[in-house]
């Protein structure tokens, strides 16, 4: 049976940072989704099981065949379909046979099928069955579709995906959740996407405690998790409560061997017993106080050892819970509106053509479509970088927009300078109080934003967006969970949620969008 073993297995990235210590997993012919917050070593253990790295202490035995997702960051200008899948020479030799140019020797190696083969595969992904396109000419959804096309041909024993939706529009994902969803053999999937995930047998949570399997698809994993943390806030309780009693119990003992020792001070003073016995009373009180501050000291470390135990439990699931000041914006009032808009980048091939919208009051609007349909292009007429060609673009409120790299943040400021420049008037008080919101609390508001990761960044940008005194009323997002991991995820929905102001999101993670319940889609596409 196909299995993959990592046993006593140690790795310290290149930072120093040390993400496994004497670690031992196994994978069986079963579909296992790995999940955690950034930086917790997901992408590692993948590469760490395909051997493109080795670990310092332990050993991986990968029994069967892989089948594996690369990620392309850069592409060759010469590189075609074929060679992510390998097989350029023999598609070429294949070619030369069937034109009758192979030589002899050659001839056995042909493999007459090929081509019959890639054009089979790459249909599955909704691709161009060519395999000799280059593959500069595709989108990067595209390229993503052509990396698990090359992963899942020759039907692996195992399929290793690394953030398999990313950057893919929702038919691209559907895609491969049909794809997981029908998978029998084994998989190993690196993702943040929740919908996927509810689409596996078994979770594997990696955290700074270590990690642990839990059986069942994201759904299942999620009860778990709030069963767990019902039990660690209850164990965190009772094992505050011991550390009280033990400090009680230590403080009545003194007070008792203290009062022992006074009163028999005061009788060897009056002479009512012989100095040997005072003495010796002393040194029984000494002994006996000495032996009961021991045992309770012992009782104390074990309390105290138990609560941090379950302090650091709750600390991994504890969730950001934020509460925003209110915009004050009134249900009647219009927000957005666009009238017959045409425009784009080339005034002579506009993306939008002939696009109309409004928004009033609070209303949460989406944008939605493939992958090159303009969303991106229309939230930048709306905020004014771009000019329509035709129409009008009118905007009756202060609006904020956070993109995927949160450009509006300076990346050589700190979080608190970031926020007063974006808040001017702000005191200082009201600014800590703001960044404590998002969690970023003392010494983490002084942080440069160019040091923040993906999720922290995000929160840093609805910080200082959101949290001053008057928040703006229009609030647009432009694919917000785009390598964020599941957790900022959950902690931007909840921050969303306390927001009162009017919301336009461009989003593919429907998941993402049902959570800050948005109630009309607009499809552009």
């Amino acid at each position: 049976m196909a299995s993959i073993d990592l046993s006593g297995l140690s790795w310290t990235a290149p930072d120093g940072n040390s993400l496994f210590t004497d670690l031992d997993l196994s994978f069986g012919p079963e579909r296992t989704g790995v999940v955690g917050r950034n930086g917790t070593g997901k992408s590692s253990l993948l590469r760490l099981i395909a051997g493109d790295i080795a670990p310092q202490v332990g050993a991986v035995r990968a029994n069967g065949r892989i089948g594996r997702l690369s990620q392309m960051a850069q592409v060759d200008p010469g590189m075609t379909i074929a060679d992510l899948f390998g097989a350029s020479g023999a598609l070429a030799l294949a070619h030369r046979a069937m034109a009758g140019e192979a030589t002899i020797d050659e001839l056995p190696d042909v493999d007459w099928g090929l081509e019959e083969r890639l054009a089979a595969v790459l249909t599955r992904m909704n691709l161009p069955a060519d395999a000799a396109v280059p593959l500069a000419r595709l989108s990067g959804g595209q390229r993503t579709r052509a990396g698990i096309a090359a992963a899942i041909f020759g039907n692996p024993d195992f399929l290793l995906l690394d953030e398999p939706t990313n950057n893919l529009d929702r038919a691209g994902r559907l895609l491969v959740i049909d794809l997981v969803s029908g998978w029998r053999s084994g998989a190993i999937i690196v993702s943040h996407d929740r919908e996927l995930l509810d689409h596996v047998d078994t979770i594997v949570e990696l955290t700074s405690l270590g990690v642990a399997r839990y059986g069942g698809n994201w759904s299942a994993y999620r009860i778990r998790k709030a069963t767990e943390r019902a039990a660690a806030e209850h164990d965190l309780a009772h094992a505050e409560k011991q550390v009280a009693e033990t400090h009680r119990k230590a403080q009545l003992a003194a007070e008792r061997s203290d009062r022992r020792k006074a009163n028999a001070t005061r009788k060897g003073a009056r002479g009512d017993l012989p100095r040997i016995v005072v003495g010796g009373r002393k040194n029984n009180a000494e002994a006996s106080r000495a032996s009961g501050l021991r045992l309770i000291e012992h009782q104390r470390t074990r309390a105290a050892e138990s609560a941090s135990t379950a302090r650091s439990r709750l600390e991994v699931l504890q969730t950001m819970s934020v509460k925003l000041p209110s915009t004050g914006l009134p249900a009647s009032r219009q927000v957005l509106n666009l009238d017959d808009v045409t425009g784009g980048y080339r005034a002579a091939n506009p993306i939008i053509r002939h696009f109309s919208l409004s928004m009033t009051g609070p209303e949460r609007v989406a944008l939605v479509g493939p992958n090159g349909s303009g969303k991106t292009t229309l939230l930048k007429l709306i905020i004014g970088s771009l000019l329509p060609t035709a129409g009008h673009v009118t905007v009756s409120v202060a609006l904020a927009m956070l993109d995927q790299s949160v450009g509006m943040l300076d990346p050589s400021a700190t979080l608190r300078d970031n926020f007063l420049q974006l808040n001017p008037g702000t005191g200082e008080n009201a600014c800590r109080a703001a960044l404590a919101n998002f969690e970023f609390r003392a010494e983490a508001a002084n942080q440069l934003a160019s040091v923040l990761s993906g999720g922290q960044l995000l929160r840093a940008g609805l910080a200082c967006v959101l949290g001053g005194v008057f928040p703006p009323s229009l609030l647009i997002l432009d694919e917000p969970t785009n390598h964020l991991d599941i957790e900022s995820t959950a902690a931007v929905e909840r921050s969303l949620l306390t927001y009162d102001g009017a919301l336009l999101v461009v989003s593919h993670d429907e998941a993402f969008l049902g959570k800050i319940g948005i109630e009309r889609r607009i499809s552009l596409g």
